[in-house]
Order: structure tokens, then sequence, then C-alpha cells
């Protein structure tokens, strides 16, 4: 009944021009895809933005698809979902594609998925799910966030023997932005603050050398220039030199001579401010600004409490992934991989943050018909 009621009436309420901003951003992204990989010589990178078209056009498929079904569905089976979840990690770490070292991909018929990718939308699922059901009022003590912790420990650590340490900081952080969101005792949060401070030195132990150098290297970017700390250098090099207006589309120096690494993922917004300059980041941080505010706003307006922690996880993620990719490009964070959301090339990061923006649509869209 309320799926034919939302065809006869969604579309009415659907948010069209927030839609317009995410296929906008998106657009962009392509042209910067295909502007980073002119000029290289093998034709796997030439042609990878017709690759990227053709995960856009899925994505948008996802979008469509997560705002059709009612997004409550998603509350009932939300520890089936992390189940399955864990399960594919599983996989992955057994069955899993190995690129340049890490096992991160699953090859699913023709095609691979980054399941992690997939797992940070589950990680934001099953906690929406918990703290809908647990204390709909009341301030949270310590022993009410181990549940959480366990579930959020259990995946983090799973992405992070792929290895994948930027994946397994992202599902951290998701566990963190529920923590802000919800109501804690003042002594939870000391609790909460003194077991951080004393775990967190300890992690240094569980990090790979090379983990380890990209740390020391973000600490002191001169120490090896030509090694851990080339891509930082490189980056800043890039964005620094387009100046106010930018060197033009398919013009920048550090692209085309291919100085900077990884330019079509991670270091794509290098590419970016390069070609157009001071000018074309404002534009696009004022894109990205827009679409992060009015995620916050779909939460604050959300008809149930499910909604409201949905959309503030879907937001809150996202949120972490533009700031720290921007930051890794500008030296002020470590390297971990970490791509832009909707601009980086990346099949599964755009199928997966299509159907997310698609879930905050509709949690808007169906506030008028709950």
């Amino acid at each position: 009944m309320v799926f034919n009621m939302f065809e006869q009436r969604g579309a009415f309420h659907f948010n069209w021009w927030y839609l317009a901003l995410i296929l906008t951003i998106s657009i962009m992204g392509v042209i910067m895809v295909y502007s980073a990989n002119q000029g290289r010589p093998e034709l796997h990178f030439q042609n990878l933005y017709i690759r990227q078209i053709y995960w856009l056009v899925c994505g948008l498929i996802a979008l469509i698809v997560a705002v059709l079904i009612d997004y409550r569905l998603l509350s009932r089976y939300a520890y089936l979902i992390y189940l399955l979840t864990l399960v594919a990690l599983i996989a992955v770490l057994i069955f899993g594609t190995t690129v340049s070292g890490s096992t991160r991909w699953l090859q699913i018929g023709p095609v691979n998925l980054q399941i992690s990718e997939l797992a940070k939308l589950s990680m934001v699922i099953v906690l929406a799910k918990y703290f809908e059901t647990t204390k709909p009022s009341g301030q949270y003590e310590f022993k009410d966030l181990f549940l959480p912790a366990l579930f959020t420990g259990a995946m983090g650590w799973l992405i992070y023997k792929q290895p994948d340490l930027g994946t397994a900081m992202i599902i951290g952080a998701i566990f963190f932005i529920f923590v802000i969101a919800v109501e804690l005792k003042p002594s939870t949060l000391y609790k909460l603050i003194g077991a951080c401070t004393v775990l967190t030195p300890l992690g240094w132990f569980f990090l790979k050398d090379y983990q380890k150098a990209r740390i020391m290297t973000f600490l002191n970017q001169e120490m090896d220039p030509l090694g851990a700390g080339y891509q930082t250098i490189q980056s800043k090099i890039a964005i620094g030199s387009g100046g106010f207006w930018g060197k033009g589309l398919l013009a920048g120096t550090q692209s085309r001579l291919n100085f900077l690494p990884e330019k079509h993922t991670d270091f794509i917004f290098s590419v970016f401010a390069e070609e157009t300059g001071f000018f074309g980041v404002a534009v696009l941080l004022t894109l990205f600004l827009i679409l992060i505010l009015k995620g916050l706003n779909i939460a604050y307006r959300a008809a149930d409490r499910f909604g409201l922690f949905l959309a503030i996880g879907i937001t809150g993620y996202l949120s972490v992934y533009i700031i720290y990719n921007l930051g890794m490009t500008i030296g002020i964070f470590p390297i971990t991989g970490i791509p832009l959301p909707l601009f980086s090339y990346g099949g599964s990061s755009l199928l997966t943050t299509f159907f997310a923006l698609g879930l905050l649509l509709n949690i808007e869209a169906r506030r008028l018909l709950l």
C-alpha cells in the first residue's frame, strides 16, 4: 500500500534538484577521469572514462531502486544484511582478487566488486537499527555501546586484513558518528575518551611497515621525497600550480607528465585543482557542502527514528570521505587510499554512493507519506 502511495504521490515530493546536484558532481568526475588519463600510452587508462560513464548509469539505476523500496525494510533485515556482509568480507580474504598486494575485490560473474565499499552502508544500517530500538528516550551508558562497538570491530578487522586501512578507519568513524548523534551520559563520554586514549597508541603495533612509513612521512614529508612522501609532494605542487583560474582542461602539467600518481582515483582532486584553479575548487566544494547540508536537513526532518539515524550515518560517512580525501591531497592527513565520493574513478564506490544518496531521497520523499 505504501509503495502504491509512493508511485502516485512520490514523484511530486521527490527532490529533483538534489538528484541534479548528484549528477552534476558525477559528470564533473567523469570529465576529470577523462582528463587525467589522456596522453597515457596505455589504451586501458584512456578508456577509463567510458567505464566510469557505464558505472554512472548503473549507479543511477541503483539510486532509483533505493528510492522505490521502503527504506524501513532495511530496519527489518538490518542484522541479516550485516551478517551477509561479514560472510562476503571473509569470502574476499579467501577467494578475492589481489591487486598491488591488496585483496579487496570479489569476482561475481563478469564484475569485480569491492565489498568493503558495500560494508560502509551495511555498517550504517545495522547501527541505525540498533540505536532505533534501544533506549528511545534516555541517555546511553558505556555498556550500551558494547554491542555496536563489537559490530564495528568485527567488520573493521576483516577490512583491515585485506589490507585496507583507509576503509577500516571509515568504519570506525561511522561508529563515532552515531556516538555523537545519540545522547550519552557524561560519565559514558569520559570513559569512551579514556578508552580511545589508551587503545589508539596500541594500534601502531598492528600497522604494516608501509603504513608506518606513510604516517612517519606525513609528519615529515621531506624525509623521503622520492618514496613515501612523493605522492603528497606532487599533489601539493599540482594544486598550487593551478592558480586562480587553473591551467585549463587537459593542460595540467603534473598530470600530463605523469608526475602525479593515482591521478584518476585517490588524487583526482589534485588534477581538478590544477586544471580549474581556485575558482573551480570553490565551485566543487560549494556543491559538496550543499550535498552534505541537505543530507543533514533530511535527517532532521525524518519521519521516524530509523530514518533519522540512517540519514545521519550516510551523511556522516560521506562527509568524512570528502574531508579526508581533500586533506590527504593537501598533506594534512596520511595517505590511505580513500577516494573522493562521486568524483574518483571506481565502480563499487559509485554504486554504493548512489544507492546511499537514493536512500536519503527516499527518506525525504516518504516523510509526507507516512
